[in-house]
């Protein structure tokens, strides 16, 4: 009995060092003798010492922090912008097997698309365009990951960061900006007030009765002022008949 006691005891260890477990969150790459030989589910997973290695990969959304990225845009304004990638691994086997290090490299890739993409843009499309912006970058990123079993699941760009100077550039161009449109306001507004007053004149010339019901509106609004001096306009009419008069006699 104590002879049989070594080999189990070296079977005992064997069992325990073969036996791995997969959590709910990972997948586990099989190499046997150093040949990709499929993924294990979540579980309780045998391998075989010395023959067979079990490599866990997560596959949880991962944050990756894209550092700031100096940017020329296509209008010639020097720019920093950085941004957020989230992305998760679908295929563990393709995520080692055909990229080194794919946290690094889809880092490095996301770094260069996010420069390339928006020296593309205007200024004014990087500032007030975002939504579209992120949209044709996570594009990009999942069509070049999509080899390395990886899936881009969101990309957003967080700051747009300008130079002092530029930002006071921007401030008075867009205080040129409103002060035109309150001109062209304002002028549109005369425009308006100038043409209702023409045709006014026009129907007051029309109609003597009405310029002399306006007259009378006139007094009663002198009439009712708080001033303790009142001018009151005569008609031209009304002085035209005391003229005629005056001439007759």
């Amino acid at each position: 009995m104590f002879f049989f006691a070594p080999f189990l005891v070296f079977a005992v260890i064997i069992l325990f060092s073969s036996v791995r477990i997969v959590k709910e969150f990972e997948r586990g790459v099989v190499y046997t003798f150093g040949r990709s030989s499929g993924t294990r589910g979540p579980g309780l997973r045998f391998v075989l010492p010395g023959i067979q290695q079990l490599i866990l990969v997560d596959i949880r959304v991962r944050t990756e922090d894209i550092p700031s990225q100096d940017v020329i845009s296509k209008d010639n304004v020097s720019v920093k912008v950085n941004a957020v990638v989230y992305y998760r691994v679908v295929e563990p086997d393709y995520a080692l097997n055909r990229v080194e290090d794919f946290m690094s490299a889809t880092s490095l890739l996301a770094q260069t698309t996010l420069r390339s993409v928006l020296g593309k843009q205007d200024l004014d499309d990087m500032l007030s365009n975002r939504e579209q912006l992120n949209k044709d970058i996570q594009d990009i990123l999942d069509q070049q990951t999509e080899s390395w079993g990886i899936k881009i699941t969101h990309v957003e760009i967080k700051n747009v960061d300008l130079d002092p100077t530029m930002i006071r550039a921007i401030a008075k161009q867009a205080e040129a900006e409103r002060e035109r449109r309150a001109k062209i306001i304002n002028a549109e507004g005369e425009l308006q007030a100038a043409q209702k007053l023409d045709e006014a004149a026009t129907i007051l010339a029309q109609r003597p009765e009405t310029m002399q019901l306006r007259y009378l509106g006139t007094l009663g609004e002198f009439v009712n002022s708080k001033g303790s001096t009142i001018i009151l306009p005569l008609p031209m009419d009304l002085l035209k008949g005391a003229a005629e008069m005056i001439g007759k006699k």
